[in-house]
């Protein structure tokens, strides 16, 4: 209980480690702290954490506001983000290459940076209206992702988004003003992008 925080890649590469408790006293878990723990089964956190908590292999903040690390071993093919949930932490479904279907509610407002990168499998995210933002290179190496479906709610794409993605057609809703730099890189199935009047620059 004296331990406090898990830093970067704590856990890196723990192949054999199939169970891991947090205890009450951590206070903060870096999103790469269990990178390349691809038989991590069993998350559980103390009910005496203030922080944190669990469910079904998935890390979330106390109130479950926050989706913090969706566990890389976890073998379904498809997920749905609880209701409760507001916004995707960064990295937080980092090289979970199983799913393949996404559902987001509608209680979610931002997707953080880098949060689907590495779903080689990942054929559809079903975005909702709530959202406003997505972070910096959200969908970066989603090779399977064919098309995104951007609702007119966001107004802030980050950098790189949707670098080396599947995606065949591209719609930019008209609550954007900016393409950001890098965001379609090396998509080389692209073949339509629809650009509303709303965007003022395409950078580089």
């Amino acid at each position: 209980d004296s331990v406090k925080s898990i830093g970067k890649f704590a856990f890196g590469c723990c192949e054999s480690l199939t169970s891991l408790t947090i205890p009450k006293n951590v206070t903060s878990i870096d999103e790469s702290a269990f990178s390349g723990c691809v038989n991590l089964k069993q998350l559980n956190v103390s009910t005496s954490n203030s922080k944190y908590s669990s469910k079904d292999g998935v890390l979330f903040n106390k109130n479950k506001t926050e989706l913090v690390i969706y566990l890389e071993s976890k073998t379904t093919a498809s997920y749905t983000i609880p209701n409760s949930v507001k916004s995707i932490g960064e990295y937080a479904f980092n090289n979970s290459s199983n799913i393949k279907a996404l559902t987001i509610p509608n209680s979610v407002t931002s997707i953080g940076k880098g949060a689907f990168v590495g779903g080689s499998n990942l054929e559809s995210v079903s975005s909702p209206n709530s959202v406003t933002s997505i972070g910096k290179g959200a969908f970066v190496g989603c090779s399977n992702l064919e098309s995104v479906s951007t609702p007119n709610s966001v107004t802030s794409i980050g950098k790189y988004v949707f670098d080396s993605c599947g995606l065949k057609s591209v719609s930019i809703p008209n609550s954007v003003s900016k393409i950001s730099y890098g965001m379609f890189g090396y998509c080389e199935d692209l073949k339509s992008v629809t650009i509303p009047n709303s965007v003022k620059s395409i950078e580089d």
